[in-house]
């Protein structure tokens, strides 16, 4: 660990150029007091480190100084793939080395280019989590996520909406997806690949089983075909639907991307600016709540049950306001 950690301070000096030492320490999360014996490790060593004193003080390397300590590990070479979440890449266990692995990198680029992939840092940052909401719990995540790296057959104690609410399933893990801040372990069960939400596994066992892969599988393309599959099973009804002008303007975000194309597919509006679409829901329970969304500016014409349940929630509105 200390071994790692020396590297990370030279490195931190070549590509940063001078450092104080509470900025060294801060960065590689250690004290002050260690970052000092650090710095005198490193001069014993050999390497032409000096500190200047006072306000613009610091540690740097002599002109010149570049070390080769700069090869990837593989472990890190595995963590880049996340170099864009690093958020998820902390959640996953790999905070560490996805830090060290960029760091190599940066120690290894000219410097003109090591200048170029420090803007880029500075000016775009990609944020996975989803709005309005903290993401998933998920104390599960790195011993599946190891399973997954080792291809590590496991048991899983997993809790569901339907009965029984507790069940135990072994596993092949062949991927983790990480979607709008939830993850999901995509996993084989019983000759087929399932999908898991992870912060619903509640106990994680390694069965000391190597399992061999399924031939040809693709993660990436694998989660786009169930998602589609997932889309098209969720909105198995149709509702038929007046919309005002604002209604069809407002429709796509607050209905969904459906109802959206549904809409951009229409015939034009009648003489009062309004058209009539047919689009997919839910179910007749859920879409009332969804149509609410848009207020005046929809007019359900059919299920009745749909038309019934809305007019139901407006006069108890109404009454709740009239006074």
């Amino acid at each position: 660990m200390r071994a790692s950690r020396l590297v990370s301070v030279l490195l931190l000096l070549q590509t940063r150029g001078r450092m104080t030492a509470q900025q060294l320490a801060d960065t590689l999360e250690v004290s002050v007091r260690t970052i000092y014996r650090d710095i005198g490790s490193l001069s014993a060593a050999g390497v032409p480190v000096y500190g200047d004193a006072g306000p613009a003080g610091g540690y740097q390397l002599v002109d010149g100084y570049r070390t080769r300590l700069t090869g990837l590990t593989a472990a890190e070479a595995q963590a880049l793939a996340l170099a864009g979440v690093p958020a998820a890449a902390a959640e996953l266990g790999l905070g560490t080395l996805l830090s060290g692995a960029q760091l190599k990198l940066l120690a290894a680029l000219p410097g003109p280019l090591r200048d170029q992939a420090g803007v880029v840092g500075d000016r775009f940052h990609l944020d996975a989590q989803g709005w309005y909401q903290d993401g998933d719990q998920v104390p599960q995540l790195a011993g599946i996520a190891r399973a997954v790296w080792d291809q590590q057959r496991i048991r899983v104690r997993y809790s569901r909406w339907a009965a029984p609410a507790e069940v135990t399933r072994v596993l092949d893990p062949h991927g983790i997806v990480l979607k709008a801040g939830k993850w999901y372990l995509i996993a084989r069960h019983d000759g087929s690949m399932r999908t898991y939400r992870i912060n619903q596994v509640l106990s994680v066992t390694a069965l000391g089983e190597r399992f061999t892969r399924e031939p040809g599988f693709d993660l990436p393309s694998h989660w786009e075909a169930s998602v589609a599959g997932f889309h098209a099973w969720l909105r198995r009804g149709e509702a038929t639907i007046r919309l005002s002008p604002a209604g069809r303007q407002r429709a796509r975000g607050l209905l969904g991307p459906a109802a959206g194309d549904a809409v951009d597919a229409a015939a034009g509006p009648g003489p009062d600016g309004w058209v009539t679409v047919v689009v997919p829901i839910e179910s007749a329970e859920r879409a009332p709540w969804e149509f609410l969304s848009l207020g005046a500016e929809v007019e359900v014409l059919a299920p009745a049950s749909v038309r019934a349940e809305l007019a139901g929630i407006a006069r108890s509105m109404a009454g709740i306001y009239a006074s």
